[in-house]
């Protein structure tokens, strides 16, 4: 098992490969640093009290603060034939 202290690098395909094993790990305290072509791109460990104790979002806590326009979600005419059709670049 991984020491506590020093994240263990492991490469995505292998975390693929054992998922279940380093989940388990994780649980347990083991912190690990998930590299692609040798570059860190995530951590994966156990979550800590903050986020544990994050509550969830209550539903409808901004009702009545946010509108959106009758006509939001209508173009004006010719702009969908003018993406379609349009030239590429910008007359000059």
């Amino acid at each position: 098992m991984a020491d506590r202290a020093e994240p263990v690098r492991i490469g995505v395909r292998e975390l693929r490969g054992k998922l279940g094993e380093y989940l388990r790990q994780a649980r347990l305290g083991a912190r690990f640093v998930i590299v692609s072509r040798g570059k860190p791109v995530a951590e994966l460990g156990a979550p800590t009290d903050a986020a544990v104790s994050l509550q969830p979002r209550q539903a409808g806590l901004l009702k009545g603060q946010i509108w959106i326009a009758d006509d939001f979600d209508e173009w004006p005419e010719g702009f969908i034939e003018e993406m379609e059709n349009g030239p590429i670049e910008p007359a000059p």
